[in-house]
């Protein structure tokens, strides 16, 4: 190990993009599939590390999909939950903010309830047992329509206290934000917090949409910004958080190698970049494999980790003296090196 990934592994973090169904890692879905009886098109957990082997979001997404036909009690999503806080109370992170996708599960008939009572169980059993904090985000699937989302939304409403926020996520190209305007106004008015998929894969025309007209209170990816002169410039002036995941930008094929990675770019100009993990089961990675293989790849200074750590906090939607404190945290860390 190396002094900087020493230092990485050390470093109190926060992680803002992380899909709970993408922590799936192949032995807990061989597990679930045994106890709940489910048929999977796998006969190996090799088996299924070959079939990770995609190289665009559909792909991944077909997968991403079939792994989840395993959950199903509340026990499996408290197991899936808490699984991941452990890899990630390893990694230091000290508070993560979560997506789960409730219409990939009510879908084949599970209900909102398990979803929720399940992964709300895990949150609070990793409180508890890790002391990692947590907030829950209620994802729309992009790919569904509004009236669809709008259904989900009404089923959350008896949830509401569960969660923090909402957000956009799935097949992103050829399904803009113009298309949730009216849900995410609704969230909106039920007080949740808003982000969004954007400029992954789509164009920075769907990065201004979700500015515009989704209103969105924080960005998810947003890599393409760096194609709009304007765009960099209203980013860095109203210092919008970006939830940048670099394993599943080269994973993805939207970096050919993570060298050309434009995080250095992000924060030369002034964007209020963080980094994550995304998928981790899938894009081969936890939230530090992220810190250390995009610092090797393009010379990320201790300053510059200490700062996007920073970020993932004031990105974060804690309350003000909460972010105080874990700032100071990170402050001290940083100092100490």
């Amino acid at each position: 190990m190396t002094d900087l990934d020493a230092f990485i592994d050390g470093l109190p973090k926060a992680e803002l993009h992380l899909h709970i169904e993408g922590s799936l890692e192949p032995e807990l879905m061989f597990a679930l599939a045994q106890r709940n009886g489910v048929q999977i098109p796998f006969d190996s957990v090799e088996a299924v590390r070959a079939a990770y082997d995609f190289s665009n979001l559909q792909d991944f997404l077909d997968i991403y999909y079939a792994g989840a036909n395993v959950l199903l009690t509340r026990q499996d999503f408290e197991d899936l939950a808490f699984a991941y806080f452990q890899r990630a109370a390893a990694d230091n992170v000290r508070h993560a903010e979560i997506f789960f996708d409730p219409q990939t599960h009510t879908d084949r008939g599970v209900p909102f309830g398990v979803v929720v009572e399940g992964l709300i169980a895990g949150m609070d059993r990793a409180k508890a047992e890790l002391g990692v904090t947590s907030g829950l985000i209620l994802s729309f699937l992009r790919h569904l329509s509004e009236d669809e989302a709008f259904a989900t939304l009404e089923m959350a409403k008896p949830y509401l206290h569960h969660f923090i926020g909402v957000g956009l996520d799935s097949s992103e190209v050829g399904h803009p934000p113009s298309k949730f305007v009216r849900v995410f106004a609704a969230a909106r008015d039920l007080g949740l917090k808003l982000c969004a998929h954007a400029g992954e894969e789509g164009p920075p025309a769907y990065v201004h949409e979700a500015l515009d007209l989704l209103r969105i209170d924080r960005m998810d990816h947003g890599n393409r910004s760096m194609e709009d002169e304007s765009l960099i410039a209203r980013l860095a002036a109203e210092q919008m958080t970006l939830t940048v995941c670099p394993l599943s930008n080269l994973k993805l094929c939207v970096v050919k190698d993570l060298k050309d990675h434009p995080v250095p770019e992000m924060l030369r100009r002034g964007l209020h970049v963080t980094l994550n993990s995304d998928d981790p089961a899938y894009f081969g990675g936890y939230v530090n494999e992220n810190y250390r293989q995009l610092a090797r790849a393009v010379g990320l200074t201790r300053e510059q980790l200490v700062q996007i750590a920073r970020n993932s906090v004031e990105g974060s939607f804690l309350p003000p003296e909460q972010k105080a404190a874990r700032i100071a945290e990170i402050d001290a860390y940083g100092k100490a090196f």
